[in-house]
């Protein structure tokens, strides 16, 4: 069964063994982890996000299907192992809706996202992908936010797959390894479509779903929509400010 499918049907037309450790990939939201003892989090993750002085906060997303299943392993500024695309520089700003929207220094942001043919490190070798990368761990990565909240990483644009917009998946906890937010990053559709128009995403094709029609982004992506700039010569670079309450 493709993704796609997966997305449509849920659990149940998998059947629970075929899923696990997998998390469905709607726009239904995950209540977050702690890291460090495995608790679960109480959030409250909305569609349009809720706002506090000057500032929105981002709206809470699914972690999966395909979450970082060691993402303390993976402390990297440049995450794209062997993955080949245009290269982009991902800057992500954390700010405190809690203290007046002020950078939040010293919270840990990981992300995830699939390669250009619209894979996942650490899983495979099932009907949800067919390629089975179980063993290695490209495009995954951890970084702590600097004393202007900022962190940044070095990737390739990425892919996408059936049923999915284009996104980057975004998991923020405080320096103690408390969950904050869980939640996903969206990209122009301008800028997709001459990206996966050349180099190793031609082959590809371009994005089947749109934001519009994304089952996670459909209902909006105020909060959760990139600013992206460059070129595939040049490089492309992200720029996306991330709210929470810490």
């Amino acid at each position: 069964m493709e993704r796609k499918e997966f997305l449509k049907r849920g659990f149940s037309a998998l059947g629970l063994a075929a899923i696990v450790p997998m998390i469905s990939c709607s726009s239904s939201t995950v209540d977050p982890v702690d890291t460090t003892t495995g608790t679960t989090i109480d959030t409250t993750g909305t569609t349009t996000g809720t706002t506090t002085g000057t500032c929105t906060s981002t709206v809470s997303e699914t972690e999966g299907p395909f979450p970082t299943k060691v993402p303390a392993s993976y402390v990297l500024t440049d995450i794209t192992s062997d993955r080949q695309g245009a290269k982009i520089t991902i800057n992500i700003t954390i700010q405190n809706k809690n203290n007046s929207c002020a950078a939040l220094s010293g919270a840990l942001v990981d992300i995830w996202h699939c390669d250009a043919a619209g894979n996942y490190s650490e899983y495979g070798g099932t009907g949800m992908q067919s390629t089975n990368y179980q063993s290695v761990h490209f495009l995954r990565g951890r970084q702590t936010t600097d004393a202007n909240g900022l962190v940044n990483f070095t990737s390739i644009f990425p892919g996408w797959y059936s049923g999915r917009a284009p996104h980057i998946h975004v998991h923020v906890y405080n320096s103690s390894g408390k969950s904050l937010l869980v939640t996903q990053i969206a990209f122009p559709a301008d800028v997709c479509k001459v990206v996966y128009a050349q180099g190793v995403y031609a082959s590809h094709g371009q994005a089947d779903t749109t934001n519009a029609t994304d089952n996670v982004f459909g209902d909006g992506v105020t909060t959760e929509m990139s600013t992206v700039t460059g070129s595939v010569a040049a490089g492309y670079v992200l720029a996306h400010t991330i709210v929470v309450s810490a």
